[in-house]
């Protein structure tokens, strides 16, 4: 079965295979309740927001998490770099590092994440808001890579570069960008920097991998 991959504006994203994912879902429209999994890689409110979660849970939905997200949610799966689960029976999650190296947004003691999303037989890498860290040099076999661009916080668009060649790719897909921080051009100025393929999506457009 193929992947579908929506972003969903920001730093949210859907990924629909035989399972239906959020990553950091934010600003969602309607009320779906149609999540099998929702994965949050931090508690700033960008990336982790009650209603949008309550919009999209349903009565078995699985919410793998950071530890501060879920002391403050009050229920699913607290989880920190290094942490594999599998989740709604097939879809395999590893916890990964993010945090920034000389900002103060993201301290490396939060054990704030990115996520691995191993389903349908492909790789997605969410890489959450993070700079260029040296454990990125050791992701294998990734084919979508999901970067932030926007800077400020996170990486900007030559740091993210760097970042897609040292993962490596098929594909990769800028983030962080149309809102808060991060523009449009930031997003094309790094998609010419990479060697791999990259894809500058619009709100809610998709792509199958």
């Amino acid at each position: 079965m193929s992947l579908t991959l929506t972003w969903l504006g920001h730093a949210s994203f859907l990924v629909f295979g035989s399972k239906t994912v959020y990553i950091d879902p934010w600003k969602i429209e309607g009320e779906p309740h149609d999540a099998d999994v929702i994965l949050i890689s931090h508690s700033h409110y960008d990336h982790f927001s009650i209603d949008d979660i309550k919009a999209l849970r349903r009565d078995n939905t699985e919410i793998v998490a950071s530890a501060d997200v879920v002391e403050e949610l009050g229920y699913g799966m607290a989880v920190k770099p290094g942490d594999s689960v599998t989740v709604s029976g097939s879809i395999a999650i590893t916890a990964v590092p993010a945090y920034n190296l000389e900002k103060e947004f993201h301290p490396r003691e939060k054990q704030w994440l990115g996520f691995i999303l191993s389903m349908e037989g492909k790789k997605v890498y969410y890489a959450g808001d993070t700079d260029l860290i040296e454990e990125m040099g050791g992701l294998d076999g990734i084919d979508l890579a999901l970067l932030p661009v926007g800077g400020t916080f996170t990486m900007d668009a030559e740091e993210a570069a760097k970042a897609a060649k040292a993962i490596a790719p098929s594909m990769v897909v800028p983030y962080h960008w149309g809102d808060i921080v991060g523009t449009r051009k930031d997003a094309q100025r790094f998609l010419k920097s990479i060697s791999c393929k990259g894809t500058l999506l619009k709100n809610e457009e998709s792509i199958t991998l």
